[in-house]
C-alpha cells in the first residue's frame, strides 16, 4: 500500500500479519479529497489495521493522530509504519469498544473501518456520540459493506449524515456532530 497524498505521498506502508482488509487506494484518495485540508485537525482511526489511513491523515496535515488496534500481532508492523510520521501519532493497543468509553479527548475526525463481518456497527456510532468524542461540527466517518446500508439511520444522536459514497462493495458514510455547530469551524 502507498500513501496517496501529502508530505508522505508515495511512501510504502507494510501490511501486518493476521486478518486485514486495507482501504483501497482509490477509496482512500477519494476520502481525503472529500475532506480537503486537514491542517491542524485531530484524527482518531478506529480499527487501524496497518495504520495507513492515520498516516494518510498525518501526511495531509493532521497535527495529532491516534490509532486504535486490538490485534497485538499487528503492533510491530504498525509501529514500523508510523515511524516515518513526524507529527504527533500514537498507537493504542485496545479493543475499540473498550477504548471509546475511556477516551479522554475530543477529535475533529473519527474514522472507523471495522471488520465487515462485525455486528453492532451502528452501536459504535452511538458510543462515539454518547462519549462526546467529536468536537462541535466534527466528523464521524464509517466504512461498511453495501449490504448493511439499510441499517444505517440518517441521525445517530447528535450525528447527522450529510454524505455517502459507494466504492464497489464498500460504502463510506459521513456524519457531522451537530452539537453546538454554531461554534464549530470544521
Amino acid at each position: 500500500m502507498r500513501i496517496t497524498g501529502g508530505v508522505y505521498r508515495g511512501r510504502t506502508v507494510a501490511c501486518p500479519p493476521g486478518i486485514i482488509r486495507p482501504a483501497m487506494d482509490m477509496m482512500r484518495e477519494s476520502l481525503f479529497s472529500i475532506l480537503g485540508s486537514l491542517e491542524g485537525k485531530t484524527w482518531l482511526d478506529l480499527f487501524t489495521g496497518s495504520g495507513c489511513v492515520g498516516i494518510e491523515a498525518a501526511s495531509r496535515g493532521a497535527r495529532l493522530v491516534h490509532l486504535v488496534e486490538k490485534d497485538r500481532q499487528k503492533k510491530a508492523t504498525i509501529m514500523d509504519n508510523i515511524s516515518m510520521v513526524e507529527s504527533e501519532i500514537k498507537l493504542f493497543m485496545a479493543d475499540v469498544r473498550r477504548f471509546i468509553p475511556t477516551a479522554k479527548m475530543q477529535y475533529d475526525i473519527v474514522y472507523a473501518d471495522p471488520p465487515f463481518p462485525m455486528q453492532g456497527k451502528v452501536d459504535l456510532a452511538k458510543a462515539v456520540d454518547k462519549q462526546k468524542l467529536l468536537t462541535p461540527g466534527g466528523l464521524f466517518i464509517i466504512h461498511y459493506p453495501s449490504e448493511e446500508k439499510k441499517q444505517w439511520p440518517e441521525d445517530v444522536g447528535s450525528l447527522v449524515c450529510y454524505d455517502e459514497r459507494k466504492y464497489g462493495r464498500s460504502i463510506l458514510r459521513f456524519y457531522r456532530n451537530t452539537k453546538d455547530k454554531d461554534q464549530a469551524d470544521v
